[in-house]
């Protein structure tokens, strides 16, 4: 399949950016070392089994069918990233991809959710994902149309019959067959130059105040909520309310609103006549099968021991069994049509801190057959948490600051203390990974968020004194530390 680059969200003026697939292993790593420290065998798992998937739509037909895809699964305690890589792979994939909880699904027959509504949900996200990426494709043609539509509303035609406003000519066509252009009329040149004026004026955002009287279908029934299909039926073809608005006449509604809103409802109308959604579904069940990705997180939750003795473990037993031939391949029913799951690359992950992954049961064992152990963070991986990444703690709370107009500094040593104030918490209580440095920037910044407002000074700087004066409290009773930290 030929992919269409897709634009990040994050900048609109970088070039496309390519496929997560397209690129070179060690380009992916890179992506990946920008959010997410340490974890170098995960990250290097991940960037394989990706690349794995653009390798194999290179290969021979014959033998393209063959090649499965390298399942992994990531065993390591909380808070060390497992998580992480799915949310980066989420962003920078652009492929169809989805992050589930295994246990909110339960065995067939018990109230929940069932397994193969996860492949349901990838369908779904490729769905908007090739929509979203059609509709930016005809956006300027949608918006050109929803401005004449709009200057039409500004500027009504008169009743009698006019050369069209754009001043393009009108023929009168003889009894003889033979057509003449018909010369436009003092009246159609003042028009037309009135319309252009309009057109500068809807350009340059003078007529936002203005309101015009706009026709909408109304998008919602709220009758129809209460006739949705009960849980664990929402795949195959039971979606009854479509069916019904299917039905249900289209009743238009008139609404007045200003000119910014009208705009925005008819660009809306133009993109829905302007994408074919034939196309859509179409482009959307191929990269599900070829190119979907699900992740699979707290697939420890539905491990135990296997027991003769009924109990909950029964029902975490059910999961697995569900589960397992969704994984090793099997077709799935969905509102647009049957997909089959062969090739679609699942990454599952758990803490594993109660059970192991010699209690899933055999079969689904072998369906993952990569196995990564991501090791526990220490006091300098902390540090270069909080520096390193794009996305790192003090830069978000510089930003929280900033918004208030004052500017906030941590020194090298505060960022040590930090450090090593969250990395102690974790030996003496739960070790609850990255998630304790929250914890701990919390306590330290909580007094000065609340006094910001009237804060007299408007650049803070943290050193390693003002955090052990800030913290020293909590960090010496055991009591509160339990509790805060």
């Amino acid at each position: 399949m030929t992919a269409d680059p897709i634009r990040l969200p994050l900048d609109e003026t970088e070039p496309p950016a390519p496929w997560l697939e397209e690129m070179p292993p060690r380009q992916i790593v890179a992506e990946l070392d920008r959010y997410i420290v340490g974890q170098d065998a995960a990250k290097k798992a991940v960037a394989i089994a990706v690349r794995n998937r653009w390798r194999r739509a290179q290969a021979p037909d014959d033998i393209r069918d063959e090649i499965t895809p390298y399942n992994i699964i990531m065993i390591g305690p909380t808070g060390v990233g497992k998580t992480e890589v799915a949310r980066r792979l989420a962003r920078l994939a652009g492929a169809p991809f989805i992050k589930v909880e295994a246990s909110k699904f339960t065995e067939v027959g018990y109230v929940g959710r069932d397994a193969e509504s996860m492949v349901r949900d990838l369908v779904d996200a490729a769905i908007n994902m090739v929509r979203t990426e059609r509709e930016d494709e005809v956006l300027p043609q949608a918006e050109a149309r929803a401005d004449e539509r709009l200057l039409d509303l500004l500027l009504p035609a008169p009743p009698a019959a006019a050369p069209a406003a754009d001043g393009s000519p009108v023929f009168v066509v003889a009894p003889g067959g033979s057509a003449r252009a018909e010369a436009p009329t003092p009246e159609d040149e003042r028009r037309r130059r009135s319309r252009e004026k309009l057109r500068q004026l809807l350009t340059d955002g003078k007529l936002d105040e203005r309101e015009v009287e706009i026709e909408v279908v109304p998008q919602s029934f709220p009758m129809l909520e209460f006739m949705q299909p009960p849980q664990g039926m929402e795949g195959a073809d039971i979606n009854f309310t479509e069916m019904l608005q299917e039905m249900m006449p289209k009743r238009k509604k008139r609404r007045t609103v200003k000119v910014p809103e009208a705009r925005r409802v008819l660009v809306d109308e133009e993109l829905r006549k302007l994408v074919d959604m034939d196309d859509v579904v179409n482009e959307s069940l191929d990269r599900v099968e070829n190119h979907g990705i699900i992740f699979i997180d707290e697939i420890d939750k539905i491990a135990g021991e296997r027991t003769q003795n009924g109990g909950p473990d029964v029902s975490r037993e059910g999961v697995q069994r569900d589960l397992l031939p969704i994984v090793e391949g099997s077709t799935v029913q969905t509102r647009y049509g049957y997909v089959r799951s062969d090739h679609i690359l699942f990454i599952a992950a758990g803490a594993f801190h109660v059970s192991k992954p010699s209690d899933l049961i055999p079969e689904l064992q072998g369906r993952f057959p990569i196995r990564v152990e991501l090791t526990p963070l220490t006091e300098q991986d902390f540090i270069r948490i909080m520096t390193e990444p794009e996305n790192a703690l003090t830069r978000q709370y510089q930003a929280l600051v900033g918004a208030e107009g004052a500017t906030l500094e941590f020194k090298p040593d505060a960022i040590a203390e930090v450090a090593r104030v969250a990395f102690m918490a974790n030996d003496r209580m739960e070790n609850i990974g990255a998630r304790r440095l929250h914890t701990v920037m919390a306590t330290l910044m909580e007094d000065l968020l609340f006094d910001l407002p009237d804060h007299p000074e408007k650049r803070i700087v943290f050193d390693a004194e003002a955090v052990k004066a800030r913290l020293a409290r909590i960090v010496n009773d055991d009591d509160l530390r339990r509790y805060i930290l």
